[in-house]
């Protein structure tokens, strides 16, 4: 399965990176392939180094001002004129998504493709991996706006949190019938 991950590029502590090594291992042991933001930085090498180290394969997605710090081996790489093609692309090339830990890009990315989803534009699996409760007030709000009306279609159709690797990998191989 082409697993698309939105995460951090940032440089994290243990609390983040651990969890982070430990499902790019499950990812590759379990013969998958890594779509990600191809950055060669942070939180995106952590998993990029787990998964490409545990047998699986890397498709990288970079963007023009940040192709210097692209990963040089990954197995594929693209590199988009803009953030919006290459949250496109990242959407195209998967067959699902899992968002980590990030900031302002992640949390961009992890919108449009809830909004996306919502509108019925793809129905592929979105896992929101909850690492350290850094999703709870997320968590929070999304259950406001189901309660409130705001969303056409019950949150566990839009959604799946998993506070581990484990139950992320779990419910994604669930979705796509591999269990």
């Amino acid at each position: 399965m082409n697993i698309c991950v939105f995460l951090s590029a940032a440089d994290l502590d243990d609390r983040y990176t651990v969890p982070a090594r430990e499902f790019a291992e499950l990812l590759g042991r379990g013969g998958h392939t890594l779509v990600w933001g191809g950055s060669e930085s942070g939180l995106m090498k952590v998993v990029a180094d787990g998964v490409q180290e545990s047998g699986g394969r890397l498709v990288g997605v970079s963007v023009d001002f940040l192709a210097a710090k692209a990963r040089t081996n990954a197995d594929e790489m693209v590199t988009a004129k803009d953030l919006a093609e290459r949250k496109a692309l990242l959407l195209e090339k998967s067959d699902a998504i899992v968002i980590m830990v990030g900031g302002t890009g992640t949390l961009d990315e992890a919108t449009e493709i809830l909004e996306l989803k919502k509108h019925g534009k793809h129905t592929k699996p979105v896992v929101l991996l909850n690492t350290a409760g850094f999703y709870d007030g997320l968590h929070q709000q999304f259950r406001r706006m189901e309660d409130e009306g705001f969303l056409p279609l019950p949150l566990t159709e839009l959604v799946f949190f998993a506070e581990d690797g484990v139950g992320a990998l779990a419910y994604l191989e669930e979705s796509a019938g591999l269990q």
